[in-house]
């Protein structure tokens, strides 16, 4: 049978316009069942904590659970792997965060390149570094460690997590802008670390805030400065490094993502979600405890950061020549 041009026209139009009103619906109806957080680390770290925070708000506001799936080992890239894997359905998140700024860089050969694979969902929180000495060093301040850290090259312990971590290339930085020498001194965890810098093997390093702001608060370890670009609101009276080195800023961040192709509709919808999240003043107060500021982005706006980020610590690691041990 022969339709007429106009008919024929409508019928058209009407099949083009179903793939996006099935992506409509489809949104809409999201999740329709349990959906993985896969996190790169071990239970019981920050992001296994932000994780279950999130999760949790999801879970409630969705209808559905927000299971936490932990796959630590290679600096988070097993995780981030199994999420760029993973079908583009919503189904898998990632807890994305700044370690995956630095382990673009970091690591020469990657099955995968997170920029590209890994679609932006939503910010969450960023996290300061503090940086910190034993009581025994005689710098109060930053302009008195670096004069300290000049008058005894290579004489200062700089402890941190591991190789490549936050703490450390933090550490990179502040060596780079306050023209410092410092010996790194790379343990298997903050625990360790922290463990000798209160015994004194080691001089300072720039821990997280979570891990650090007991031993601040006690005395038992001294604050010369946050590592963000404004004051903590847990640590109000120390200044930020930047006060004193004009540029200077280290602080981490955590977020959500998903594979490349994730459906608009779909990341929106999380986006939104994870939004109100950090709205709500109960969760804003339980990041605030956790030492953290909320951030609240866009997509676009978390994939600039992240990117911004990524070529930020590409060049810290390219021109202190740092690789993985």
């Amino acid at each position: 049978m022969k339709l007429p041009r106009r008919n024929f026209l409508h019928l058209a139009a009407g099949a083009a316009a179903l793939p996006a009103v099935s992506r409509i619906a489809w949104a809409q109806n999201y999740p329709s069942r349990p959906v993985r957080i896969i996190v790169g680390f071990a239970p019981g770290g920050g992001a296994d904590i932000i994780a279950r925070l999130i999760g949790q708000w999801l879970s409630e506001r969705l209808g559905q659970p927000f299971i936490i799936d932990n796959r630590p080992g290679a600096g988070a890239n097993i995780g981030t792997e199994a999420v760029v894997r993973a079908p583009a359905d919503g189904y898998t998140l990632l807890m994305v965060g700044g370690w995956n700024a630095i382990n673009a860089t970091l690591y020469a050969k990657l099955n995968f390149n997170f920029i590209h694979d890994i679609a932006p969902v939503a910010g969450i929180m960023r996290v300061p570094s503090v940086m910190v000495v034993n009581p025994s060093v005689p710098a109060k301040t930053i302009p008195e460690f670096i004069a300290y850290a000049k008058a005894n090259p290579g004489k200062i312990n700089m402890a941190s997590p591991g190789t490549g971590t936050g703490p450390h290339i933090a550490g990179e930085l502040f060596k780079m802008m306050a023209g410092v020498d410092m010996m790194h001194m790379p343990y298997r965890g903050a625990g360790p670390a922290l463990t000798d810098l209160l015994g004194g093997q080691v001089q300072v390093t720039f821990a997280s805030m979570p891990s650090s702001v007991g031993y601040i608060r006690t005395g038992k370890l001294r604050a010369l400065a946050s590592t963000a670009a404004t004051r903590s609101e847990a640590l109000p009276e120390v200044p930020t490094v930047s006060e004193f080195v004009p540029g200077y800023e280290a602080s981490g961040w955590f977020g959500v993502g998903a594979p490349k192709n994730t459906p608009t509709e779909i990341v929106d919808k999380l986006n939104n979600e994870i939004n109100a999240a950090l709205a709500d003043p109960n969760m804003k107060a339980r990041l605030v405890d956790l030492g953290g500021t909320v951030l609240a982005l866009s997509p676009a706006d978390f994939g600039k950061l992240i990117a911004d980020d990524t070529e930020k610590w590409g060049k810290v690691i390219r021109a202190a020549k740092i690789r993985p041990n």
